[in-house]
């Protein structure tokens, strides 16, 4: 497992916690929860494509 990624999830996590914070506080609490809602959606599709990449090798190393 690459440090990379453990490092880009925690950038997505604290951008989004900042921007979260700037916009709760300028009174868009809307755009705050669509911020937050899009960091989650970004590395949710990270972590599916470590699991895929998973599978293909749990696949190959048993021939399936």
């Amino acid at each position: 497992m690459n440090v990379d990624l453990i490092f880009r999830i925690a950038g997505i996590g604290i951008l989004v916690s900042v921007l979260g914070q700037v916009l709760t506080r300028t009174g868009r609490e809307d755009m705050a929860t669509l911020t937050t809602l899009a960091g989650l959606v970004v590395v949710l599709l990270m972590v599916i494509n470590l699991i895929s990449q998973l599978f293909q090798s749990v696949r190959s190393i048993f021939n399936l």
